[in-house]
């Protein structure tokens, strides 16, 4: 796997992309959210353009918010369960959202200023090192396929920070992809950069998890793998302008773009990228570089996905833990 820089590096660049890359008809970033839980009235409640299709399952499922709480979202993107949230804890609550990435937080601001809300802002910070938010001032941490993003050897870090953050009895609702306890990720996946920023390669085993939660403190931990189908993200859209990519952003068609495998392609026509489908300008696959006696490189090495079931391997879980 890359350094801990080149795994940050590749995130913020992705999640870059990923601001401004809703696609036109928004039919992907529902049929994700759909996939994973959330309805139709949620979904119609806040701005269209807070909903990238990112999600992997739905926090507030479990945090069974009250008026005048505070939350805070780990890794809050454009405001998708921040807007949610604002409703719920009231005008004497307080929705938080914390991300490290400029371009999503710049969204999330518009997006904050089209629907009105005054409950609700948003801070740039690590989700490793939230600075600006004081200890022991929140009732619940929630967050939505994030925590994964994080490298394992910082990922410690993250818990440690949700249980500084809470209130004595505060409680953590979070939703992961995690790796199946038993199961395991074979090598060539996990080198893939594309999977990484794409929530897959960097998930923990739910075994981890449960240690980071317990080592930080917590107790009255719940670990439930909602046997949500993961495959949802290769998604088709057919926009007639666009096409969608597995890792979670659009790219225009008919121009040369960038692929979320991080390799330049013309596109011609609505398609998917190389994390999808089968297609030679996403360089070699592992097997070729086997053959011709290459290195394994997550930066070149590109695989082709679209015979993967990710359900094998991982699932998006909800994880519940309360700070004694």
């Amino acid at each position: 796997m890359s350094s801990t820089s080149q795994i940050y590096s590749a995130v913020s660049s992705h999640y870059s992309a990923a601001s401004s890359g809703r696609t036109k008809s928004g039919s992907y970033e529902s049929t994700v959210a759909k996939a994973f839980g959330y309805s139709e009235d949620e979904l119609a409640s806040i701005p269209q353009e807070s909903n990238l299709g990112l999600s992997c399952g739905n926090p507030l499922a479990l945090a069974a918010l009250r008026p005048g709480e505070t939350v805070l979202d780990l890794g809050s993107g454009a405001g998708f369960d921040v807007f949610l949230t604002s409703p719920k804890v009231g005008p004497t609550g307080q929705s938080i959202g914390v991300d490290m990435n400029k371009d999503m937080l710049a969204r999330a601001e518009r997006n904050k200023e089209k629907g009105g809300y005054t409950n609700v802002r948003f801070v740039e910070a690590p989700i490793t090192d939230i600075k600006p938010v004081d200890s022991g001032s929140v009732d619940c941490v929630i967050s939505n396929c994030v925590v994964n993003l994080v490298p394992e050897e910082e990922k410690h870090l993250v818990f440690k920070e949700m249980y500084r953050l809470l209130k004595p009895g505060g409680r953590v609702a979070i939703s992961d992809i995690l790796i199946k306890d038993g199961k395991e990720l074979p090598d060539t996946l996990k080198q893939d950069m594309a999977l990484y920023v794409g929530c897959i390669a960097g998930a923990s085993l739910v075994g981890g998890y449960e240690k980071y939660l317990r080592d930080a403190g917590f107790s009255e931990i719940l670990i439930v793998d909602n046997k949500k189908d993961l495959n949802v993200y290769n998604s088709d859209v057919n926009d007639g302008e666009e096409a969608k990519s597995c890792c979670g952003t659009s790219v225009p068609v008919k121009e040369t773009t960038k692929s979320c495998c991080g390799t330049t392609v013309p596109v011609q026509q609505p398609t998917k990228s190389c994390c999808g489908t089968t297609s030679s300008s996403c360089g070699p696959t592992a097997t070729d570089a086997k053959m011709n006696g290459a290195e394994s490189d997550p930066a070149t090495i590109k695989i082709d996905l679209k015979s993967v079931d990710f359900n094998t391997y991982a699932g998006s879980y909800n994880i519940y833990a309360v700070k004694a």
